[in-house]
């Protein structure tokens, strides 16, 4: 379970949702435009889990990984984190980052996507859409389930984790809905504060969230293999 809710955290970190996020907060009435993308995105990513979960449940693919790969996927994460948090903390990622950045601007003078000049219609009819379009299963996602379907759940706990996983993924959309709804004028001074300290803590964050989950998991997996 530890290793699903994992994933559920790097999962959340989705740059296509934090640039909905922060559109919608821009245009009139915020609040609908994101409880209408939330509702889309759990409908999508909520049933899709539940397929999956399932259907890997019942393949022949989920008893043969538990017989191969148990410790050393679990060691392969681990090294991935620390790996990550290797790169972050030497800056190795800025080329990437300002590769990236060019990229987004070189698009920028193309103008907006399409589901973001859909989103600036300001309809939360549209913004369901569009939030079901865009919750499609990305690579963590896909991971955390194929974790869940070998823990062997009842139905009842299956379906809980499976939505406890999609309110974590989708809490960077979760938060600023419930801050507008409760402090509407409060809300976007504390947002843009927010948004500056990440910008000046992130990657320490980041390097220390990975060194300590990168490092429990490789412990886990060296006790796999020598129990």
């Amino acid at each position: 379970m530890g290793q699903v809710l994992v994933f559920a955290l790097t999962a959340a970190l989705n740059p296509t949702l934090v640039a909905a996020s922060t559109l919608m907060m821009l245009l009139p009435n915020p609040v609908r435009l994101m409880l209408g993308y939330l509702c889309g995105a759990l409908l999508t990513s909520i049933t899709l889990g539940i397929v999956i979960v399932y259907e890997l449940q019942r393949s022949d693919v989920v008893s043969t990984t538990k017989r191969t790969l148990g410790p050393a996927a679990t060691l392969t994460l681990g090294v991935i984190f620390l790996i990550a948090a290797f790169v972050l903390a030497t800056g190795r990622d800025r080329h990437a980052a300002e590769r990236r950045r060019a990229r987004r601007a070189a698009k920028a003078d193309k103008g907006p996507s399409m589901w973001q000049r859909e989103l600036g219609k300001g309809s939360a009819r549209i913004a369901f859409v569009v939030g079901a379009l865009l919750s499609l299963p990305g690579a963590s996602y896909l991971a955390g389930l194929t974790r869940l379907s070998k823990l062997r759940y009842s139905t009842a706990a299956t379906v809980l984790t499976i939505v406890v996983f999609n309110l974590i993924m989708l809490a960077l959309l979760e938060i600023p809905l419930i801050a507008f709804a409760i402090a509407p004028e409060w809300t976007p001074r504390a947002i843009e504060r927010a948004k500056a300290w990440i910008g000046r803590h992130w990657r320490r964050f980041l390097v220390r969230f990975n060194t300590v989950i990168g490092a429990l998991l490789v412990i886990k997996g060296l006790l796999q293999l020598l129990s």
